[in-house]
């Protein structure tokens, strides 16, 4: 998939637009992204980098980074996305000037959204707009009970399978991994430390099944508690891997929470702990 950062970057063709931030690309949005790519046209997204609701004082925790979106988008078969950089100048456009920059004169001629799509300065422009410019407008349903801030509640109670339902896929926590106190090593479990990006939502503190790099893992989500920690860290143990994960970015699936974090009595009891988490991390099946 090309990835464009202005209209301008991309060679003459007939285009059908998706356009969106489409955060988590979760199944509601699947169905604007199926709309684009039924067209039969060559397949462009439109979408913002960062979020607007950060940039526009609302604040917002991401489901996906920008990498982790474009890969998703790309995964469902898109040509090119085209990434609009919204800070608040782009703010100021009026909807007639980003249609006719970003669409228009990039050659679209059918464009997807959600039926409650809004635009261009002050949310001023909407599908009908875009129609009465000649474009041909396929205006998708919002799919009932389904939205990245439903999401995101779920991932903050823990509920990863209940997310999962939405986002038609596991939902994931992403970062590089860095290098931590050693201790699961030093416990016959040798973690990989991520280091979240700042701006990803990291669901609720547990322990987890999932899986990373096509291996299944068991995921510590919190501040180990049994000893004493305070600062909040993601580490997963793979199941049946040997290798150097340092400096790589690891995205990592979360299937299902197994338990709270907690803290033990001793480190034997901590020890079979963990050898049962993993045994229930062997079983576990993905959420969806």
């Amino acid at each position: 998939m090309r990835v464009a950062r202005s209209p301008e970057e991309l060679e003459p063709a007939r285009r059908a637009a998706a356009i969106g931030t489409f955060d988590g690309v979760h199944l509601g949005h699947r169905q604007v992204l199926g709309a684009a790519l039924g067209a039969g046209l060559t397949s462009t997204v439109v979408t913002f980098d960062p979020h607007p609701r950060s940039v526009l004082g609302g604040g917002v925790e991401l489901l996906t980074t920008l990498e982790r979106r474009l890969e998703l988008l790309e995964e469902l078969g898109f040509d090119e996305a085209v990434v609009v950089q919204f800070d608040l100048e782009f703010a100021q456009t009026p909807p007639e000037a980003f249609a006719e920059r970003y669409l228009l004169a990039a050659g679209v001629e059918v464009v997807a959204a959600g039926a409650t799509f809004r635009f261009g300065h002050r949310r001023a422009g909407d599908l009908a707009l875009l129609e009465g410019l000649g474009l041909d407008v396929r205006a998708v349903p919002l799919l009932e009970g389904v939205s990245s801030t439903a999401i995101r509640e779920l991932l903050r109670a823990g509920d990863v399978v209940g997310a999962a339902r939405m986002l038609g896929r596991p939902p994931e926590v992403e970062g590089a991994v860095v290098g931590g106190d050693a201790r699961g090593e030093t416990l016959g479990f040798p973690t990989a430390n991520v280091r979240a990006d700042p701006a990803l939502l990291v669901p609720a503190h547990g322990i987890y099944a999932g899986a990373a790099l096509g291996k299944r893992a068991a995921i510590s989500i919190g501040v180990n508690p049994h000893y004493g920690g305070r600062e909040r860290r993601v580490e997963a143990f793979l199941l049946d891997f040997d290798g150097d994960l340092y400096g790589r970015r690891l995205v990592v699936e979360l299937w299902r929470r197994l338990r709270d974090e907690r803290a033990f009595e001793d480190e034997a009891a901590l020890v079979a702990q963990i050898a049962r988490d993993v045994e229930q991390t062997r079983t576990a099946d993905p959420p969806v």
